[in-house]
């Protein structure tokens, strides 16, 4: 069985989840992986790594899967949680992406093998 870091390899190393390190991201294909205390808690692709992460920053719960399901975690019932909820949460973690023309198979197999809390579906193998 694969580590992590096996399956991360070639994925750039961790760095806090804000805008500043989503500025460094290219505007190119790829997948993403959200990390909470070295565990992956998300794994996303898309196809402009630079826009989609900062969507999961600045975006809303129709924008963005991630930041739906964060806002969840500080819904109650007098409060629903805001988008500044989500990004001080998501500043608190950590972020490595990978660039790859095809990144759907590369999800899958991260999803599958590590199954993140916030991936709602995990694939079926093929």
């Amino acid at each position: 069985m694969l580590d992590l870091e096996e399956l991360l390899d070639g994925f750039t190393p961790p760095r806090p989840y804000t805008m500043e390190a989503v500025a460094d991201a290219p505007p190119a294909p790829g997948v993403h992986v959200v990390l909470d205390a070295g565990s992956v808690v998300y794994v996303g692709y898309t196809g402009n790594l630079r826009s989609r992460l900062r969507q999961h920053l600045t975006g809303n719960r129709g924008s963005s899967v991630l930041h739906d399901q964060i806002a969840h975690l500080f819904d109650t019932p007098d409060h629903t949680a805001t988008t500044d909820d989500v990004v001080a949460w998501l500043g608190r973690r950590e972020l490595r992406w990978q660039e790859t023309d095809d990144p759907k198979p590369a999800k899958e197999t991260l999803v599958r093998a590590l199954q993140p809390c916030f991936n709602r579906q995990i694939p079926k193998p093929r």
